[in-house]
């Protein structure tokens, strides 16, 4: 199974936001990113089966972008498990519940993202900016194992074409 891993684009800045943190919105800077970004890879042909996101509202407006690109907005899958930390064994719990799947592509915040790849290719230190991609090859989907295929910056995933 390929996973991908998106990190919601950039949000509005936690200090500046007066309401809840779960319903922090993308900036205008961070959607027309994340629509280049969106654009570049169905450009690329991902296969994607399901998009699994957060519940909190960057997250959301992420996936639905993306999921707009894809023409997947019937397979945009919400789960609150993704909505704080996680690590490999909830990655697996909610892989399992897409394990007819082939490629999955899930959308969530940092610290997860950086740290769910870096245990699964065995302890490396990643960063991952606002609206990046990883691609992850799992031989199962309960695996807390894989092979880290790319990771590619926001910077690069936006460049005009």
């Amino acid at each position: 199974m390929k996973c991908y891993l998106l990190r919601h684009g950039q949000a509005v800045d936690a200090d500046e936001w007066q309401g809840s943190d779960f319903d922090r919105p993308l900036t205008a800077k961070g959607k027309t990113r994340v629509e280049r970004a969106a654009k570049t890879l169905a450009a690329w042909g991902l296969d994607l089966d399901v998009i699994v996101t957060s519940p909190l509202l960057r997250a959301k407006q992420t996936a639905a972008i993306v999921a707009e690109q894809f023409r997947l907005r019937d397979r945009l899958v919400e789960d609150a498990r993704l909505g704080g930390g996680f690590g490999p064994v909830i990655l697996a719990d909610v892989l399992a519940e897409h394990g007819a799947a082939n490629a999955v592509m899930l959308v969530g915040h940092e610290p997860a993202m950086s740290r769910i790849v870096g245990q699964i290719v065995g302890g490396a230190a990643v960063e991952f900016k606002p609206a990046s991609l990883a691609c992850i090859e799992l031989a199962l989907p309960s695996s807390a194992h894989g092979t880290l295929n790319w990771l590619i910056p926001a910077d690069v995933l936006a460049l005009k074409s």
